[in-house]
């Protein structure tokens, strides 16, 4: 599984023009599935997401969490994480989960979220989406829960 995950001031996301999921500051999370995930790996990246010491303390560091600083989290699946593009022009998408499989593993990931209690906004599974946000910082980072960077 992977997440591309940007630290926001806001987020939304759009479909056919209606915001369907909208967050204040928190962090704004790109997931794809990929064929060989489960859910261990999906409990891997929502520790790793919820932990992570992003956010900046009173110094102006990063030592806050989305924990604690009670921000929010907008879901947005991104099977194109996927994409393999060493060969070729064309991106491959052979790695990536079947949809119903992805669905139902990035349906677990909003709710472990939830049951950390952060409050989830989410865009829509398999649908044309237009992400709107304001990266904070920028503080973008890329995981990947087989740690293949």
């Amino acid at each position: 599984m992977r997440a591309v995950v940007q630290r926001v001031k806001e987020s939304r996301v759009e479909v056919k023009e209606r915001v369907v999921g909208e967050i204040g500051p928190g962090l704004l999370i790109l997931l794809g599935v990929g064929q060989d995930d489960a859910e261990k790996d999906c409990d891997y990246l929502v520790n790793k997401i919820a932990h992570l010491r992003i956010f900046s303390d009173e110094k102006d560091l990063m030592n806050l969490s989305l924990l604690d600083t009670d921000g929010a989290a907008l879901v947005v699946s991104q099977f194109t994480l996927w994409g393999d593009c060493r060969k070729g022009r064309r991106p491959s998408f052979v790695k990536a989960a079947a949809p119903e499989a992805a669905q139902r593993l990035y349906e677990r990931f909003v709710e472990l979220l939830k049951e950390k209690g952060i409050f989830v906004a989410t865009g829509r599974f398999q649908e044309m989406m237009d992400v709107h946000l304001i990266n904070d910082g920028p503080v973008t980072l890329m995981l990947d829960s087989a740690k293949a960077f």
